[in-house]
């Protein structure tokens, strides 16, 4: 299957599971994809000191074009799933599956959370 194809469902997911205004919300999703990237880099050996680092270096830089760090993204998870020995095709739909069947769980982890914060509880 493709990444559209892919991007599609994880959007039906999403609707699925979360008020609009949660779907929609580009800080939101932001920051859920930031908290994602920290524990993937955590979960191979990153530290909280490298993390904190590049936060600096990133935000002392020009903003750049969304499309492009989008590409970016994909082409630096592709590459680490390379050096980790991960099917990065194989772990989105594992994950995918996982999250259909947890939907009741995450919309009362949503429920519990300070609204407009980017920590997750």
């Amino acid at each position: 299957m493709g990444l559209r194809s892919y991007q599609k469902r994880v959007h039906e997911w999403v609707v699925s599971c979360f008020p609009v205004r949660a779907t929609t919300d580009c800080a939101e999703r932001s920051h859920r994809f930031l908290e994602e990237a920290l524990e993937l880099c955590q979960s191979i050996g990153g530290s909280r000191e490298d993390a904190h680092l590049l936060v600096d270096y990133v935000f002392s830089r020009p903003i750049g074009d969304p499309k492009q760090e989008t590409g970016g993204v994909l082409v630096t998870l592709a590459a680490l799933c390379n050096a980790t020995g991960i099917d990065m095709n194989d772990a989105a739909e594992q994950e995918l599956d996982q999250n259909w069947k947890r939907i009741e769980t995450i919309r009362a982890k949503q429920a519990s959370k300070p609204n407009g914060s980017a920590l997750p509880q």
